[in-house]
Formats: C-alpha cells, structure tokens, sequence
C-alpha cells in the first residue's frame, strides 16, 4: 500500500517491506513468503518472532546489509556464508546504512511480567526501536516495547508502527497512549495475529482508541 508516498506491507507480525529511493528494506522478518530480495534487513531484538534465520535467508542478496543488536551475533553461523556486511546497533544511534537514515531508540518493558517479576524485554538488554527515514518520512517501528519515557522524545514521525497485543507489549490501551504521545500522522498496530500473541480485535481496539490522535490504518498481512 503506498502511504504517505512510500511503499509499506505488513507481512505478517512485526514485520514490514518498505520501498522507497529504489530500496527494499525489511523489519523483523518472520514466518514470511516472501522472494524480493533486501537491501537492508533490520532487527529489533534476538526473540524468534523477529528475528528468523529462516527468514531472513529467504531475503539476501549479495549486498544485503543485516542490522541487528549484538544479542542476535550468535545466532547467525547458519548463515554466515551467505551475510557480506552485519552492522552492529545500540540504542540512541543514528546511522547511515545501504542509503537510508537509521536511528534507534531504546524497546522494553515496564508492566510486563514473567516468572519471578522479571520483564520480558528488560532495558538494560539492549533491544531497541526504529526510526527510518526513507522516501522523504521518518517512519517509527517500535519493536517490542511498552509506553516508555523516550517515546517523548520522538518527533516528526510519518508513520508509527506499534505493537498491540499485550502479554510481551503495549495493550491497545497502551498503544493509543503511545499514539498521543508520539503524534504520528498515522499509525499502523502490529504484532497480532501470527499466534505469538494478539488477535485482529486488539488491532481495531487500537484504531477506535487511537483514531482521535492521528489516523489509523489497519494492514493486511501480505
């Protein structure tokens, strides 16, 4: 779907193809049918859900360039043969990798608990979220994170990309506050409906919330 002049689909999960500049970039893949190859690859954090081997296998070329986190490092002998160029990323980084304008900010949680009150996503692992400036937009993907306080720092933002579902993320509650917060132009609700976490109705829940903050366009996956 072409949104606010540039090529965006939802592929399924957290993961979106982005084309614009005549370049094909991919956040988180997962689970994706996909034959397009990447110029860019970014991924938000070492969960299986984002970060895919399989995947990203599926996306490489010989000058794909794959950004991760440095917890994702160890996963990748199976493809070792197949990566030509890795960038390492840190939250609060603003990079230029294959053309196009990447910082990051961080991706965490801070109400969302497993065994022993430990968070699923603590802060001080690293993980992070994405701004891309591409095609003239600064478009957010926000990883797998709550509502957190460096999210008021974000400015100018096209369009957000915000997880939904609740459980490891914002719930749709959260996420319409995320949205106040940040004041996309418009805003897209991931991570549902991937049997990770999340179903379509957080998705619309999210947009009846949201929708008086910024428009909001639920995808379909492709």
């Amino acid at each position: 779907m072409d949104i606010e002049g540039i090529s965006i689909e939802r592929l399924n999960h957290d993961c979106f193809k982005i084309k614009a500049d005549n370049k094909v970039l991919y956040l988180d893949p997962y689970q994706i049918q996909e034959n397009e190859k990447a110029d860019l690859i970014l991924v938000t954090h070492e969960h299986y859900d984002h970060f895919s081997i399989e995947d990203i296998a599926k996306l490489l070329k010989e000058t794909t360039i794959l950004a991760i986190i440095p917890d994702c490092q160890s996963k990748l002998s199976k493809i070792a043969d197949k990566i030509k160029k890795v960038e390492l990323i840190h939250p609060f980084q603003k990079k230029e990798i294959a053309g196009i304008t990447i910082e990051t900010i961080p991706a965490y949680n801070i109400n969302k608990f497993r065994a022993g009150r430990l968070v699923f996503h603590p802060k001080e692992d690293g993980r992070v979220g994405f701004i891309i400036t591409i095609g003239g937009k600064r478009v957010y993907h926000a990883g797998d994170t709550d509502c957190i306080p460096e999210m008021q720092q974000l400015k100018n933002i096209d369009i957000a990309l915000l997880p939904v579902s609740g459980t490891y993320v914002m719930t749709p509650e959260e996420a319409a506050q995320a949205a106040a917060i940040i004041k996309p132009n418009i805003a897209i609700p991931m991570h549902y409906g991937a049997g990770v976490a999340g179903t379509d109705q957080d998705a619309e829940k999210f947009k009846r919330l949201a929708q008086q903050y910024c428009q909001v366009i639920i995808l379909p996956r492709s």
